[in-house]
């Protein structure tokens, strides 16, 4: 009797299991299909002309052209603006890294003067701000209007990312600290060889979310810059947007005998800004799943 009773639960929980397995089959391909179907049909969108655009389509469109991107890419400034976006976006990661990251290696050791007056102060600022107006005067006392350094020193320390950083940097062994003492290293030489090669994970995950925070920043070059040169790409795509906008309500598109459309030309800017992002973030994902500090010494 008993070894059929230990079958027959054996049974149960095989088919328990084939069951769970079967709803969580279901259940994420569903959340896949939510996904995939909104972003596929932006991208096949960005390719449809403006019959196409008129019918109610999901998945393909009668008719394609490249209409849309040629508007989006004909502009004679737009990889100007390009390299403004890459150089703002590589820029702006590095020193935002470097300069949060040496903030929270002080402020992780409790022997810091001040500690608690440092974190009071960066707590406050992660609710509380200035106002537009305020940032606005004081970024024009300190001469950063029309200035390339108004993408770069204010957004050089953000006291979240000092939090992320600082509680990983409590995790690492004091043991190998105190060895690299031991062997005549300063403290910038154990931050520099020994805490950021450990905290990989931590400062990918910081890059990759400044990062495109530099990427999609709109409301800086639109409230701080007037010089068209040092326009990033997506104050430039705005404009054409805009000029688009205009065109065809004036009864006018000058390019490609009206294929392009308006909402065209949105998407096909989705699909421009979004694809430096997508390219870059599976470089960067292995740091999210791995830890670095596996075959560190133990406490």
């Amino acid at each position: 009797m008993s070894k059929k009773l230990k079958r027959n639960k054996n049974k149960v929980k095989d088919r328990d299991g084939q069951i769970f397995n079967l709803i969580n089959v279901v259940l994420l391909t569903l959340f896949a299909l939510i996904i995939v179907v909104p972003v596929w049909n932006v991208v096949i969108s960005s390719f449809a002309t403006e019959s196409a655009m008129a019918q109610n389509f999901i998945f393909f469109p009668k008719s394609l052209t490249i209409a849309n991107y040629e508007a989006v890419l004909s502009d004679s400034t737009i990889w100007t603006a390009f390299g403004i976006s890459v150089s703002k976006t590589v820029i702006g990661v590095i020193t935002h890294v470097l300069f949060c990251s040496l903030m929270a290696y002080g402020m992780s050791k409790k022997l810091l003067r001040g500690r608690s007056l440092y974190s009071a102060m960066g707590i406050v600022t992660m609710f509380f701000g200035g106002g537009m107006i305020p940032t606005y005067l004081l970024i024009k006392q300190l001469g950063l209007i029309d200035n390339f350094l108004v993408y770069i020193i204010p957004a050089l320390l953000s006291y979240y990312d000092v939090i992320i950083l600082m509680n990983f940097f409590r995790d690492v062994p004091v043991s190998l600290e105190e060895s690299a003492k031991i062997d005549g290293a300063s403290d910038f030489k154990i931050f520099s060889s020994i805490i950021l090669p450990l905290s990989k994970p931590a400062l990918a995950t910081i890059a990759l979310f400044n990062g495109v925070g530099q990427w999609n920043d709109f409301m800086t070059a639109k409230l701080y810059v007037n010089n068209e040169a040092l326009w990033p790409l997506q104050m430039r795509i705005y404009e054409i947007i805009v000029q688009s906008q205009v065109s065809q309500t004036q009864g006018f598109n000058p390019l490609s005998q009206s294929l392009t459309t308006t909402q065209g030309i949105q998407l096909a800017t989705i699909v421009v800004t979004a694809t430096p992002i997508l390219i870059i973030y599976p470089l960067l994902q292995k740091h999210f799943l791995s830890g670095m500090m596996l075959g560190a010494v133990k406490e």
